[in-house]
């Protein structure tokens, strides 16, 4: 699907030398003498190089049209991960460099993510917002601490490191940002 360049924002992806490119960053400019223009930065979703790009106001890009499907994770088989379809039941194998180490950390049993496909080559994945986790190990509470605004260190189920409120204790389930990684709420 062309698309006019001042049209372009942040988390597109275009299809433009042969490749995709995730958009990073744009800004639009309109200099004192000449045309407009939006200066395009880029980044390959394949070999994760950048790009600058300097589009004018009158150019046309190639927006890519991706395919989004929601795939429950089932298991770890060495270096890849295995998901399912939740459409047709096929499976799909990805390695977990491909998937990165900030969100394989998160996985966990039949947790349904988002796999953006083009041309039936998968290009992404997204997990959800938040995930729950449990504390498995952490200092133990001090009764009369519970007004102290700082938080103190915790092991989460899955290993990670994270800072939670000085009134939890070992056992409790807390609700954790895939995005920051960080402590947002006790689960219900």
């Amino acid at each position: 699907m062309k698309i006019n360049a001042n049209t372009i924002k942040p988390g597109m992806i275009l299809e433009y030398q042969n490749g995709l490119w995730t958009v990073v960053k744009t800004e639009h400019v309109k200099p004192g003498k000449g045309g407009a223009f939006a200066q395009v930065e880029m980044k390959n979703l394949v070999t994760r190089t950048k790009l600058n790009e300097r589009f004018r106001s009158d150019d046309t890009v190639e927006r890519a049209v991706l395919e989004q499907r929601d795939h429950s994770y089932l298991y770890e088989d060495g270096d890849m991960l295995v998901f399912m379809d939740q459409a047709n039941y096929e499976q799909i194998s990805l390695s977990k460099e491909w998937v990165g180490e900030d969100q394989v950390r998160y996985l966990h049993d039949g947790m349904v993510v988002v796999i953006e496909f083009h041309d039936e080559k998968a290009i992404g994945m997204s997990l959800p917002d938040t995930v729950v986790l449990e504390v498995v190990e952490t200092e133990p509470t001090v009764k009369g601490q519970t007004a102290s605004s700082s938080y103190k260190p915790a092991i989460a189920s899955n290993g990670m490191r994270i800072m939670i409120p000085p009134f939890m204790g070992t056992g409790e389930r807390i609700v954790v940002s895939t995005e920051t990684g960080e402590y947002m709420k006790r689960a219900d």
